[in-house]
């Protein structure tokens, strides 16, 4: 059975996961700082998806995906980057087409994605 996940949780995660490209460490402040969210918010949601096993916390409060974390920002921010990209190539300025590919790739089903994504790379490969 799949668990739900909310909006919410997937931007944590898909934030967890490109701080990770960047930082040695991902640490609470960083997602703070990064979402512009106070420190207690981020707490509670590190909690919860604690508790959801989607992250684990070390001692010294690094962040850390875990497996099924990480499928799930992989997938988010696959949709974030392939959406936005395409969404600027049709025109849209950058700015309108990251928010948008924002709000999209929260919502979009599994296969509209795919099917998109298909659609794209083959105009791309033509």
């Amino acid at each position: 059975m799949k668990n739900f996940i909310n909006e919410s949780s997937e931007n944590y995660l898909e934030t967890i996961l490109i701080l990770s490209k960047k930082l040695p460490v991902v640490r609470s402040v960083d997602i703070a700082n990064e979402l512009d969210f106070k420190k207690p918010s981020v707490s509670v949601a590190m909690k919860n998806l604690k508790e959801k096993n989607q992250i684990t916390v070390s001692e010294q409060g690094f962040i850390y995906l875990t497996e099924t974390g990480k499928e799930i920002a992989e997938m988010i921010y696959e949709r974030h980057l392939l959406i936005s990209s395409w969404l600027t190539k049709l025109g849209v300025p950058e700015e309108t087409a990251v928010q948008d590919a924002c709000r999209i790739e929260h919502v979009i089903s599994k296969e509209s994605f795919e099917a998109i994504k298909d659609y794209v790379n083959s105009i791309q490969d033509s």
